[in-house]
């Protein structure tokens, strides 16, 4: 059977990330985390000082953009971990401080183009399911099937501060608010692959689903793609 190209886009904090790995296991397909990718170059420039002050040193970064070097690989309990330049960073990019910093880096038109050509590389034989802001729209507009989530903020900033008190890194929720709300305006107002939904992508609000309604409401669609069912 023909393996598929899906696209998980939507907003930040939506849980594009579970959904897509949730769905790339039941379907023995590969995960490939877009955003980790951008998280990953920001944790480059802020390590080596190409933000100061949440200014972007954008020549700066074009000169070392050569050294940005982002892998996945799988932990033993078959978790896909990003590696930045050959070190797991998946937990340092998930923090506050490369959150505040990721919608300016990505924003960086060479830094999509670099992105873009190793996500089209790594999908191009199909079997891959990719979340980002961008996959249905700029990096596979030919994907099989196309998801757009989207969420109310303070439900998204819930979900955030959780997940950072599960990790035990607590931050203020108000501060968490502010972040993603600032990410939605600076996402979709973007010149360069702005977060808007695919004229053939099919909208989620997984703010009215909870996990098992969500995986059910995919695996629904992904079945009337492979059997032919539009």
């Amino acid at each position: 059977m023909r393996k598929l190209i899906i696209a998980v886009d939507g907003f930040s904090s939506c849980g594009k990330s579970t959904m897509a790995k949730t769905l790339a296991k039941t379907l023995n397909y590969t995960y490939m985390d877009s955003g980790a990718m951008y998280r990953a170059a920001s944790l480059f420039c802020l390590r080596n000082g190409l933000i100061q002050d949440g200014v972007l040193d954008v020549e700066g970064l074009l000169a070392r953009l050569g050294e940005i070097e982002v892998t996945f690989k799988n932990n033993a309990e078959g978790v896909s971990q990003t590696y930045l330049n050959g070190v797991n960073v998946e937990r340092e990019i998930r923090t506050m401080e490369v959150s505040n910093a990721v919608s300016t880096v990505a924003a960086v038109g060479f830094v999509r183009e670099k992105m873009v050509e190793l996500q089209r590389k790594a999908g191009a034989e199909g079997g891959i399911v990719m979340d980002g802001r961008d996959i249905g729209t700029v990096v596979f507009p030919e994907a099989d099937l196309k998801i757009f989530v989207k969420a109310d903020a303070r439900i998204r900033a819930q979900r955030r501060y959780d997940e950072l008190v599960e990790k035990a890194q607590p931050e203020d929720f108000d501060a968490i608010l502010e972040n993603i709300e600032k990410r939605d305006l600076l996402d979709q107002t973007r010149l360069v692959s702005p977060l808007r939904r695919a004229s053939d992508a099919i909208e989620m609000d997984n703010g009215l689903y909870n996990l098992e309604q969500q995986d059910a409401w995919l695996l629904e669609h992904v079945n009337k793609k492979l059997h032919g069912n539009n």
